[in-house]
């Protein structure tokens, strides 16, 4: 059912004037008769950056459940968006359901088109996210959301644009699906150029981690000479490939202690469980987050592309968990990762694998160039443009 909000188009509207805005809480975890009956129930862990329609949650309430929150279901086809851990994912509701506490959804009036807005707030989540406030972990209020101002062309060119996403979003899946070819073909040169590491059927020898590399935290107070370089939160770093995206230069982030510079020699790795596997190979220098470790590998000893592969896998995986503690944000101290050790093959066979996943990674940007321009350009068009009002 739509939101009884009037019919209104304009070139800027606020959210509160076209939708409903509906929040969240969560029920007493500890109260087992408020768990496991036909209520959905999401949190923003549920969401990613391919996220679109969700259909079903990983937790349920009872109405016991619902009644004690007093929550407010919203119904199918409401746009969902993250506000706090993290602030800026989006998704749509196939179904009836409701939330906790970090999100703040959209139940559209007939002047919005749910999958217009859906893209328009993806497509914005940088921005979003900018706009987040708190000391302990940055949220959007209420009242920020409903103020945060949209271009509403009338629903006929809203419509018109979705079609078009639409028929981009299928090329990306088409994409996407080649890009994963091609890194699990990475993957696989892996094992058949080093075998099982865990079994070293090789006999190479096995080194700890301060013979090959160094954990690089030196800590900058002032990030003035780094204005203009990217920050590198562990956000930005994709699980199992390191592709980096979605980062913002120091400047625009506002920050201006704290952090840890990098170069094109550094890999960053995030040391926040459950992102163990996050390792990133910048091709520029900047500064990453506090949650992150800069690592330089020893030249003429670790080849980077070797390490950050073995740094994803499960045998070091096996070795990193159990020592990332159990506090609430659970994460890998220096000590525990500077114990690691692994086997090292010689370093001109580490470079033959960094050079092949180079020779990968040249098929994988080149086909991707021409569906990233077109995509620029329609969401442009769509997106950025002034709304008219015809």
């Amino acid at each position: 059912m739509k939101s009884s909000k009037h019919q209104f188009v304009g070139q800027k509207v606020k959210l509160s004037d076209i939708c409903s805005i509906v929040s969240g809480a969560t029920p007493v975890t500890t109260v087992t008769d408020y768990w496991g009956g036909d209520i959905k129930w999401i949190t923003p862990s549920e969401l990613n950056d391919d996220s679109h329609v969700i259909y079903d949650t990983a937790k349920h309430l009872t109405e016991a459940g619902f009644a004690s929150a007093r929550l407010r279901m919203f119904p199918k086809g409401t746009v969902l968006l993250t506000t706090r851990a993290p602030i800026g994912k989006v998704a749509i509701a196939g179904e009836p359901m409701c939330c906790n506490q970090g999100f703040k959804n959209f139940v559209c009036s007939d002047a919005v088109n749910n999958e217009y807005l859906y893209r328009y707030l993806k497509n914005r989540s940088s921005e979003l996210q900018a706009l987040g406030r708190g000391a302990t972990f940055k949220e959007l209020s209420k009242k920020e959301v409903a103020a945060y101002e949209i271009n509403l062309p009338p629903l006929k060119r809203q419509l018109e644009a979705v079609e078009k996403l639409a028929l981009v979003d299928k090329q990306v899946v088409i994409a996407k699906t080649q890009l994963d070819k091609l890194d699990s073909l990475v993957k696989s040169r892996f094992v058949e150029m080093f075998g099982d590491l865990k079994s070293d059927t090789n006999g190479w020898p096995i080194k700890p981690f301060e013979t090959f590399a160094i954990i690089d935290t030196h800590m900058a107070n002032d990030l003035t000479p780094y204005l203009d370089m990217p920050h590198i939160g562990i956000d930005s770093i994709e699980s199992g490939t390191g592709r980096l995206s979605g980062y913002r230069t120091v400047a625009e982030d506002g920050i201006i202690s704290g952090k840890y510079p990098f170069t094109p020699e550094h890999l960053i790795y995030s040391k926040i469980r459950p992102s163990l596997n996050k390792v990133a190979l910048p091709d520029f220098s900047g500064v990453c987050s506090a949650d992150a470790y800069p690592i330089l590998p020893i030249a003429g000893e670790c080849n980077r592309v070797y390490l950050a592969e073995v740094m994803r896998s499960a045998y070091f995986l096996e070795y990193i968990l159990p020592l990332s503690g159990r506090a609430q944000m659970p994460k890998v101290n220096k000590k525990a990762l500077s114990g690691f050790s692994m086997p090292l093959p010689p370093i001109e066979l580490q470079q033959q694998f960094a050079a092949f996943a180079a020779q990968v990674d040249k098929s994988r940007f080149g086909g991707m160039l021409h569906l990233l321009n077109s995509l620029s350009g329609i969401m442009h068009a769509s997106f950025f443009s002034v709304a008219d009002t015809d």
